[in-house]
């Protein structure tokens, strides 16, 4: 067991943690995580159609927070007492000491308990769930045009997603366009027909925006075939097929699960105070509920705010960006209680198409897709970051979307075999 020194402990290299790093510029912090990026999460739908390079919607940590220093590994233990937080890393275990420790780990898809669930859907929170749903619908497409019977087809071409918020009915939409430019290139596949399915237990899809932007995606949607069910929940799911409350049972051969977020269950093992949803209590100055020189934020945090009494911080990077900005300014000594509200929301809706509520106006169409866009770009760290979106987005204007499926990407072959 080794035992090093820190100042500030930052838990967590998510768009909370590394912004909380990043902000705190010379000061310093240790970064610990598992990667050494920052996922900037809602550019993840685009980066699952291949109109975004994967590599550019994640900004490395080490150049994002220039004056941290950087640890892989993870949280397993806390002693507030002792101030001490033991960490499992490649090469073992380590302690480290802190002075202030920031607690972001973040969360993670989630699920219920649904017969097959687990075995047979696809998840959509990580990089790699991006990847790998990518794959998994081109592969669909070549299963498609090798099929030998009308169903089998239907199947292949037939894709489910669970969850009416941001995350299900952006990837639908980016994943709805991939599919129909890909098809250009399977004359056998251009008279079928996709079927594409949206569900959602709440009697309208993204219900956490104005009811009329909601209802203009749903006309969208639903003018490009997408099959919106409401108030119908998932009920099992089987290797090629998917079973809804509505008695319905769907053949296809993917099902990606969007169902929401629940906080890391990390939080669990450090014996802080957590609400009954796993979040950790903390004060509206973002320090942890009766525990010194212990913070906490982001989607792992039940954090209230001053601007919407008597409501918490929903888990979006647009309130994780803001509690950073609070947070760092607290541990810097100008100790003062969070308060944000929120500018807007805004979303896309595939290609050309989006919706976005900012001050003053209400956007949809074209105007909605520019406005989410440049949103975006802004928030996204990095110049060189923002440069290779831009010009990720400029070749999709004149070029075709790469059809490439790299399923044995990072998977080699044996040597000698």
């Amino acid at each position: 067991m080794g035992e090093a020194q820190g100042g500030t402990l930052v838990l967590g290299g998510g768009f909370a943690g590394g912004y909380v790093a990043r902000l705190l510029g010379k000061r310093g912090a240790t970064i610990v995580s598992p990667e050494n990026f920052m996922l900037y999460t809602p550019m993840l739908p685009e980066a699952a159609s291949g109109t975004l390079e994967p590599r550019h919607v994640v900004v490395p940590l080490r150049m994002m927070c220039p004056h941290a220093e950087l640890l892989l590994g993870r949280a397993t233990e806390l002693d507030v007492e002792r101030r001490r937080v033991q960490l499992e890393t490649e090469d073992g275990t380590v302690t480290l000491a802190y002075e202030n420790v920031v607690v972001a780990l973040g969360a993670i898809s989630r699920t219920l308990p649904i017969p097959g669930l687990a075995d047979h859907a696809l998840g959509f929170k990580t990089l790699a769930d991006a990847i790998f749903l990518r794959n998994h619908v081109l592969r669909r497409l070549e299963a498609a045009d090798a099929a030998r019977t009308a169903e089998q087809r239907r199947q292949e071409l037939t894709f489910v997603f669970v969850g009416a918020g941001y995350a299900g009915v952006e990837a639908l939409a980016e994943l709805s366009d991939l599919v129909r430019d890909a098809l250009r290139y399977y004359p056998a596949l251009r008279g079928e027909r996709q079927h594409w399915v949206l569900v959602d237990a709440a009697p309208k899809i993204l219900p956490e925006i104005p009811r009329s932007l909601g209802e203009y995606a749903a006309r969208q949607l639903a003018g490009r075939g997408v099959d919106i069910r409401v108030n119908t929940t998932l009920e099992s799911v089987e290797a090629h097929a998917a079973v809804l409350s509505d008695g319905d049972r769907i053949p296809a051969s993917t099902v990606v699960w969007t169902a929401g977020v629940r906080a890391s269950p990390v939080n669990e093992r450090l014996g802080l105070p957590l609400d009954e949803r796993g979040r950790i209590k903390v004060e509206p100055t973002l320090q942890v509920e009766g525990v010194a020189d212990v913070w906490a934020l982001g989607d792992g945090a039940r954090v209230p705010n001053l601007a919407t009494p008597g409501e918490y911080d929903p888990p979006t990077c647009q309130h994780a960006l803001r509690q950073a900005r609070r947070l760092a300014a607290n541990l810097a000594g100008e100790v003062k209680p969070y308060r944000y509200r929120m500018l807007g929301q805004v979303a896309t809706l595939g290609r050309y198409r989006g919706i976005a509520q900012v001050p003053g106006a209400r956007l949809r169409g074209f105007p909605g897709w520019f406005v989410t866009r440049t949103y975006h770009l802004y928030q996204l760290p990095l110049l060189t970051r923002k440069l290779r979106v831009v010009a990720d987005w400029t070749t999709s204007l004149f070029f075709r979307r790469d059809i490439a499926e790299l399923g044995t990407l990072g998977h080699p072959e044996r040597l000698g075999s």
